[in-house]
């Protein structure tokens, strides 16, 4: 393209001298005039190409370059104006877009893009009657563009320009025939003009069009009963009824009335007969079943019938589990107590057991019961339905902790590590690694434990048990002292009174042979040890002896001796027989 260009400009200069030798021999006629003509042609036309294919290749600093220069030779080129014009949006200078759209219109108004992109840009800074000329110029120009006319239409009801919008449905209607769609926005438009008559004649028209489609005449039912037309409403729905004594629309329609006129006997008689006949969709009757709960909450919230109707409608055969969630739903809203939530949670897995929401509420709710078994089963059943919820593996795996069932345990967090991804949530991950992490230790699997606890903190760096075992276990190997420092400061810092993360911290600085301050740090854990903990008690003799201190430090022993899960502590007691401070 280079070359090209190279060319293009070598020819340019030839032009040019031969242009100005003709002038010198006074040899200038219409014949050289046309060749000028021509080269700014071949001028723009190159240059013009070269924008193309620098904007294809996506550079489009030159690329805007060149479409400038374009410009420069032809101020007429509406290809040009309009390409300038994306840039400049791009570049957020609406001005200079908004400019270069209308002049590309201006130009060339039998392109199509050129005004739709100039309507669009008008719209964007809220100058709809702009955006409606605009428009108004493309609908005349092709007047079966059904997709401007929807434009205009949204445009004109924007601006509550009813009959201008009306005008527009009629020619939609024109060019895609009578549909409900737009039937309805005609009648609704129609009443919020005032003009009821011309609402009910068009609900009506539809209803002629299509006289085997009962919801359109159920549709024209409700609106004569609501222009106050009762017996001509209600003579409709009877015939309809006649005809499918099931209809949901006709049903619901004869409810409201009743309902308005307050006959609230007849209106719950209809909505039980609706909830419960086969023709209504699970949709109707969920949307049914929030429209009676909103209803129940604004008369005072007595959940009575409610939950009568939950109760009848779930002793049916359910097709999925829509309507026993949401009496689930309603139930938790109530409060009720939670053996009765739980047995409606049992339904919904009932019905679909792979709910896994409704299978962790259960969960959750044997784990406040401290039902273990039930807990486990639960989760071991969830996995089979669920296998890339993790939250199942959570609560097994911290279940079969609490046991003391390790080995369970262990294989449940590393199966749960599996199903892990950039959606889960880092509070149980961290947790995940954190309770491997100890389990490992605990094995002696140190480098696979501090691995595990290398995971935790990359999910959650602020896992305090974490960072406080981390750092402890670091310790006890004299190894990386002052990242266990920096991560055992950090659990003090953020519980200053927690007595096992002050005793962790004073027992580095111990490891660092920093007595006078480790200390410190032993007697506010001693202080605050309300469990009177041996092995706090002992690191405090530890800690004293070698300050110096060994009164003190055999005061503390002997403490530590006296707790009855310390008579093996061998080490403890020849501290004690020898005065002095023996390391393990």
């Amino acid at each position: 393209m280079g070359q090209m260009r190279l060319m293009t400009v070598v020819m340019l200069a030839v032009l040019g001298c031969m242009a100005q030798t003709a002038v010198a021999m006074g040899m200038l006629t219409a014949d050289t005039t046309m060749v000028t003509v021509d080269s700014t042609s071949q001028r723009y036309d190159a240059f013009f190409m070269e924008a193309m294919v620098q904007r294809q290749k996506g550079n489009h600093d030159a690329a805007f370059d060149l479409l400038k220069h374009c410009l420069e030779i032809r101020p007429d080129a509406s290809e040009a104006h309009y390409y300038l014009a994306q840039y400049y949006s791009a570049l957020r200078d609406n001005d200079h877009a908004l400019t270069h759209l209308k002049r590309a219109a201006e130009i060339d108004s039998q392109t199509p893009i050129y005004l739709e992109t100039l309507a669009q840009a008008y719209i964007a800074i809220k100058d709809l009657d702009s955006a409606i000329s605009v428009l108004t110029t493309l609908a005349e120009q092709d007047k079966n563009r059904d997709d401007i006319l929807e434009t205009l239409l949204n445009l004109y009801m924007q601006q509550e320009k009813y009959e201008e919008a009306v005008a527009m449905l009629e020619r939609l209607e024109q060019v895609n025939g009578r549909s409900e769609r737009l039937t309805l926005i005609k009648s609704e438009i129609y009443n919020t003009m005032g003009d009821r008559k011309a609402a009910l004649a068009e609900i009506k028209a539809l209803a002629d069009q299509y006289p085997n489609d009962l919801g359109y005449r159920a549709e024209y039912a409700s609106m004569l009963l609501s222009n106050g037309e009762q017996k001509a409403g209600l003579g409709v729905l009877d015939d309809i009824l006649q005809e499918e004594p099931d209809n949901t629309r006709a049903l619901v329609c004869l409810h409201d009335y009743y309902e308005g006129e307050g006959m609230q006997q007849k209106a719950d008689s209809i909505i039980e007969r609706v909830m419960l006949s086969r023709h209504t969709t699970q949709e109707q009757r969920f949307a049914l079943f929030r429209q009676q709960i909103r209803k129940s909450e604004m008369a005072g919230g007595d959940s009575t019938a409610v939950l009568q109707l939950f109760h009848k409608v779930l002793a049916q055969p359910q097709s999925d589990a829509t309507i026993a969630a949401l009496c689930a739903t309603y139930m938790s809203l109530k409060e009720m107590p939670r053996d009765t939530i739980d047995r409606a949670l049992e339904q919904v897995l009932a019905i679909a057991p792979d709910d896994a929401a409704a299978r962790l509420q259960l969960v959750r709710s044997a784990w406040m019961d401290e039902d273990t078994d039930r807990v486990i089963a639960l989760c071991q059943t969830a996995r089979q339905y669920n296998p890339d919820e993790m939250a199942f593996y959570y609560y097994q795996g911290m279940t079969h902790y609490q046991r003391g069932e390790k080995d369970e345990a262990l294989n449940t967090f590393q199966n749960g590590i599996g199903v892990i991804n950039d959606e889960s949530d880092p509070a149980i991950v961290s947790d995940f690694y954190a309770i491997m992490g100890d389990l490992l230790h605990e094995r002696g699997q140190a480098r696979q434990a501090f691995e595990a606890y290398d995971s935790c903190l990359q999910w959650k760096d602020d896992n305090l048990g974490c960072l406080n075992n981390y750092a402890y276990y670091l310790s006890e190997l004299g190894q990386q002292l002052e990242k266990a420092e920096e991560m055992s400061r950090r659990t003090i810092k953020a519980e200053s009174k927690n007595a096992t993360y002050l005793d962790t911290y004073a027992w580095i600085l111990f490891q660092q042979k920093r007595y006078a301050e480790a200390r410190i740090y032993i007697d506010q854990a001693l202080q605050n040890d309300s469990d009177s903990s041996a092995v706090i008690i002992e690191h405090g003799g530890d800690i004293y002896a070698l300050s110096g201190d060994i009164n003190r430090a055999m005061e503390l022993w002997k403490a530590a001796a006296a707790k009855p899960d310390q008579k093996d502590n061998k080490i403890l007691f020849r501290k004690i027989k020898l005065k002095k401070y023996l390391k393990e």
